[in-house]
């Protein structure tokens, strides 16, 4: 896609106040050019120079605010945590070595005296010019890694080193950095200023590391001038360059935390009071509609997630250590909690569904992704929920919480059974050891659904806490465009693509300018049914309509799964089944077996109204199919199985997975009037599903032994 259609679609899915606004940001932006670091400073606090002696000692004193790292807790958790702390100590000493990694890219060094703008990884330097004129959507290298780079999350490990230790060194390291940053990027110049989003993640880390190395020898009056210059600046970017109107998703709630503990950590700004006022009541404006009633994300993405509810405990945590907790956050932070519990039981995988880029909203461990448990370790050292603890696991982050806020964990008694997200559109159905989803929800969040993949419909299953199928996950942002598409796209997903088509139309790498729009029929958790269709297939010449149900009574191994494509002409129906990398597969005679080391985990058999054939997939590099992605920039092959349908619409396909080896035979399935039956056999035991179309939910599965 070639720029200007980029910016049609981008054009085509805003509001008109939007573009209004919008114009008005270009001027600014024409007009804002790069300043000095003097300039912004005389910016915060006019003519008068404040008295820094005095500035620091108060700041070193904790005086009016409140303090997470300090070396007393340091102390507490280097007794009860040896093992962790050894941890955080050998990420701190890979930093004095000169090396990073992010996402999954390889180990590179940067050096000992840093270079900012340098991309180590693939060798280019970024422009030392004004950032606006930046277009980091054509650049060489990958925006990610040097913005992640930029963002500075390794001061925490460095000042957390220092408080465990009391080693000069990790602070001499930490105010190297942050001179040198400083000296290589005044306001408004290079790829670090790029966005506000990129302000508010540096400046959680910046001022929270400086917070634990108040005591510090190298934090001299001056360098402390330097430092509150640069949050100041940040914090005032955060605000007068947020994200609104269709990007307010996550970057929005990122500048407004950034502004927020920028104000909450140094009081003495000029502007910090309006700051704090302002970012929290934007924050609880927008934790409402990025977090719904039923405590899933609007952006359709867990990773996303996690960040957008991190972002929150920031300011919930230092607000409740001030002894202000803001109410309607907490209530955000315990309903996310409710719903991701139910994603997880006792020995569920990991959750994945849409985009995860590997961000964290404050690096305190050196842990290279969150997982759902850790998150919900974070959730309840900040406010005791029982749903959370039963799932959570501890990690350093939360530690440090813990040890601030003196909270105690209780857990829930009981493991999540079945459960439906109606407001999020996620059905969860739970027999025994085994996790079925079915996705229900929207493509995303706001007009461009920026992080949503095309996965209306999607089917996923777990079993005795490992993943069967699932989603392939992200793979790539930036790095590698083809991984991006593919991985975004309906035919990597475990649902229907038909005619090759995704279900919602791609406008750019992070935009949608058409979005399916899915319509729950019926949802019945008891009985383990799920009837669901979405209108993405509308838009072909010959239209059709999808309509998936999901039949999985807890009593019956058996998973029945039935897709209808309703409409006219002639079409080719691919009905996906992504598999986990460490599973095979063999061809059965109707289907398809799954084993792993040997031994059978899985069948999936087909029937279908029209003639039916198997195909698999498993590292393609020319369609980038049959791939599986943990982080993003990396992928390993991984079976992509499905059954191909061609014909004249109407008609259905059936799938009947059944554990262990392939004895589901005999399959055959009827599409008539306004019914579809379907019958198969399991050793000696006969069923019978029988769905009325006319009625919702209407799907009966018997036996006949």
């Amino acid at each position: 896609m070639n720029r200007l259609d980029w910016y049609l679609h981008r054009l085509r899915a805003m509001s008109g106040p939007e573009i209004i606004w919008r114009a008005s940001r270009l001027r600014h932006r024409a007009l804002n050019r790069p300043v000095s670091w003097e300039t912004a400073r005389q910016s915060l606090f006019g003519r008068h120079e404040p008295d820094w002696a005095v500035l620091l000692e108060r700041f070193r004193a904790g005086a009016e605010r409140p303090v997470l790292l300090n070396r007393s807790r340091a102390e507490i958790l280097a007794a009860q945590r040896p093992d962790e702390v050894a941890a955080v100590l050998a990420a701190a000493e890979q930093i004095l070595e000169g090396k990073v990694r992010f996402f999954g890219y390889p180990l590179v060094g940067i050096g000992g005296s840093i270079d900012w703008n340098h991309d180590a990884l693939s060798g280019i330097r970024w422009p030392s010019t004004n950032s606006e004129r930046i277009d980091h959507r054509t650049a060489a290298g990958d925006p990610k890694w040097i913005w992640e780079l930029n963002r500075l999350q390794h001061l925490p490990w460095l000042a957390q080193a220092w408080l465990f230790t009391g080693e000069d060194r990790f602070a001499e390291a930490a105010f190297e950095h942050l001179d040198s940053w400083i000296e290589q990027q005044p306001p408004g110049t290079g790829i670090a200023w790029r966005g506000a989003f990129e302000c508010g993640l540096r400046s959680i880390s910046v001022a929270l590391a400086v917070q634990g190395l108040c005591a510090a020898p190298g934090l001299t009056p001056e360098r402390y001038a330097r430092i509150v210059t640069l949050l100041g600046e940040s914090a005032r970017r955060c605000w007068a360059e947020r994200s609104l109107f269709s990007s307010a998703n996550n970057h929005l709630i990122g500048e407004l935390t950034g502004l927020a503990t920028v104000a909450i950590l140094v009081p003495e700004l000029p502007r910090a009071a309006r700051w704090e006022r302002d970012a929290l009541a934007a924050l609880i404006e927008h934790a409402d509609r990025q977090l719904l009633p039923d405590g899933a994300g609007a952006e359709q993405a867990v990773a996303y997630q996690l960040f957008t509810v991190e972002l929150l405990s920031i300011v919930y945590g230092l607000l409740a250590l001030r002894g202000t907790p803001p109410q309607p956050l907490g209530a955000a932070l315990a309903r996310s909690a409710r719903y991701l519990a139910l994603l997880v039981g006792d020995e569920d995988p990991q959750p994945r569904f849409g985009d995860d880029d590997g961000g964290f909203a404050l690096r305190l461990g050196p842990e290279e992704v969150r997982t759902v448990r850790e998150h919900l370790g974070i959730v309840d050292a900040l406010i005791p929920a029982p749903e959370a603890a039963r799932a959570a696991t501890d990690t350093v982050t939360a530690a440090w919480w813990r040890a601030a806020l003196g909270t105690e964990s209780t857990a829930a008694p009981e493991p999540p059974g079945s459960g439906y997200a109606a407001d999020g559109g996620l059905v969860v159905l739970r027999a025994g050891r085994r996790r079925l989803t079915m996705d229900v929800g929207p493509l995303g969040y706001l007009s461009i659904a920026a992080h949503g993949h095309a996965d209306a419909l999607a089917v996923t299953l777990a079993a005795d806490g490992t993943d069967l199928i699932g989603d392939p996950g992200t793979a790539s942002y930036y790095g590698h465009p083809g991984w991006r598409a593919a991985h975004r796209g309906t035919r990597a997903h475990p649902t229907v693509s038909v005619d090759g088509a995704d279900q919602s139309v791609k406008a750019g790498p992070f935009m949608w300018s058409t979005h399916a729009r899915v319509r729950v029929r019926a949802v019945d958790t008891e009985r383990g049914v799920v009837d669901a269709e979405h209108d993405g297939y509308l838009r072909l010449p010959d239209p059709v309509t999808h309509r998936r149900w999901l039949v999985a009574p807890p009593e019956h191994q058996s998973i029945v799964v039935v897709d209808l494509l309703s409409g006219k002409g002639m079409h080719t129906a691919d009905v996906s089944w992504p598999l986990h990398p460490a599973l095979d597969v063999q061809e059965s005679e109707h289907g398809h077996l799954v084993t792993a080391n040997g031994d059978a985990l899985l069948s999936l058999t087909y029937a279908a109204t029209v003639p039916v054939v198997t195909d698999s997939v498993r590292g393609d590099e020319t369609t980038d199919l049959g791939w599986w992605s943990e982080r993003l920039e990396s992928r390993e092959p991984a079976w992509l199985i499905s059954a191909r349908c061609s014909g004249s619409a109407p008609f259905a396909v059936v799938t009947v997975l059944g554990r262990g080896p392939d004895t589901v035979g005999d399959l055959r399935i009827e599409h008539s009037g306004g019914g579809i039956r379907a019958h198969w056999t399991d050793g000696d035991t006969r069923y019978t599903l029988v769905i009325d179309t006319t009625r919702d939910g209407a799907a009966d599965l018997s036996t006949d032994r």
